[in-house]
């Protein structure tokens, strides 16, 4: 990279898999950007392409409300995830103006004042020239580190991610990868109680139905799509929804289960293509059982030093993120159904199934 940054980092996978977490402490780290959901907010073309753009053409791509979001605030169903609408004293609100794309999750992840980061980088930005997207990406980087006190190693961290492999390859060719994931059945049941991933299971039921493209925007449906939907669903595309829609709705664990492995197959089928040198695999499990030396090993990868106090940090964080082993609470046939449904997944990690209770 040619921007202060030296090395380019992802941390992929499926969500719900401590990577929050993970986020969490690589800020800590001196010499880590740590770049939280930025591509969940920041999605699609022009900004995720070679199109070139402008610096004001970028600033809109970073700045453009992702409607998806501000529709689950306003409806009663925000992420945890979700930083900015926390702070109702900010200038911005999903109600009145929309919220920034790269304020919901990403700025309010660096500084406690995401406003006035967002208005000194504004000037900056918009004075860029034109140039592929993806030097206007490296240049934001760079923008952030320096205001950031220099750092080394920029690592974005995406829960919801893995699928997006190839895209982010062919942006980034010489960007390293960290797969992140967690056993399959926790990981599942995990999904099952987010809004967000129950909103997804939604959403891609929809697509599904109208028979649009995963990643189109769902805000530009025909009619004739939207005829083809159920009311329930057809309503989660309003302005604003009956958050029962989401969160009271019936969806079987082993459903998510099904979705698990699908990611899991699709985004290990695209890592595979990176070569092994900007590759690596980091398990949940690893990180609660042995956080410093996982910890450690990713320090190596992404290119900054294992310190000391930084891995105490870790640690103590990782101790009181979760623990294994919640899938195994379950009644015995939902259980065996997950299972069923995640093998699929399993033996694409080359994950032995864990035997029964």
């Amino acid at each position: 990279m040619r921007t202060g940054i030296k090395t380019l980092t992802f941390v992929v996978g499926t969500g719900r898999s401590g990577s929050t977490a993970l986020s969490q402490v690589l800020r800590l780290h001196p010499d880590v950007l740590s770049l939280n959901e930025l591509y969940a907010c920041v999605d699609g073309p022009p900004a995720l392409s070679h199109e070139p753009l402008t610096g004001r053409e970028f600033w809109r791509c970073l700045t453009e409300p992702m409607e998806v979001f501000d529709r689950m605030v306003r409806s009663g169903t925000p992420l945890p995830e979700f930083l900015y609408n926390r702070h109702p004293e900010w200038r911005y609100s999903a109600e009145t103006t929309g919220i920034p794309a790269v304020s919901m999750m990403a700025l309010p992840h660096l500084t406690d004042d995401p406003d006035a980061l967002l208005d000194a980088l504004e000037p900056e930005v918009t004075a860029w020239p034109e140039r592929p997207a993806p030097q206007q990406w490296e240049a934001f980087f760079g923008a952030l580190a320096s205001r950031a006190g220099g750092r080394e190693a920029a690592v974005e961290r995406s829960g919801y991610s893995l699928h997006r492999v190839e895209l982010l390859r062919s942006l980034f060719p010489h960007a390293r990868f960290v797969h992140l994931f967690r056993d399959g059945p926790d990981c599942a049941l995990s999904m099952s109680r987010h809004n967000g991933y129950r909103m997804i299971a939604l959403l891609r039921e929809i697509h599904r139905r109208t028979g649009a493209g995963r990643d189109a925007p769902l805000g530009k449906l025909t009619e004739e799509q939207l005829k083809q939907l159920p009311d329930d669903l057809r309503h989660l595309l309003d302005s604003e929804f009956d958050p029962a829609l989401v969160l009271d709705r019936t969806m079987p664990v082993p459903e998510f289960g099904t979705l698990w492995s699908e990611l899991i197959r699709e985004g290990l089928g695209q890592l595979a293509a990176v070569p092994p040198e900007q590759r690596t695999t980091l398990s949940y499990e690893s990180l609660l059982d042995a956080p410093r030396q996982e910890l450690a090993r990713l320090a190596g990868f992404i290119g900054v030093q294992p310190f000391a106090e930084w891995l105490q940090e870790g640690e103590e964080l990782f101790d009181g993120a979760g623990r294994r082993g919640s899938a195994l609470r379950l009644p015995a046939g939902e259980l065996a159904e997950l299972r069923e449904n995640c093998a699929p997944g399993e033996e694409a990690l080359g994950v032995l199934p864990r035997p029964a209770p």
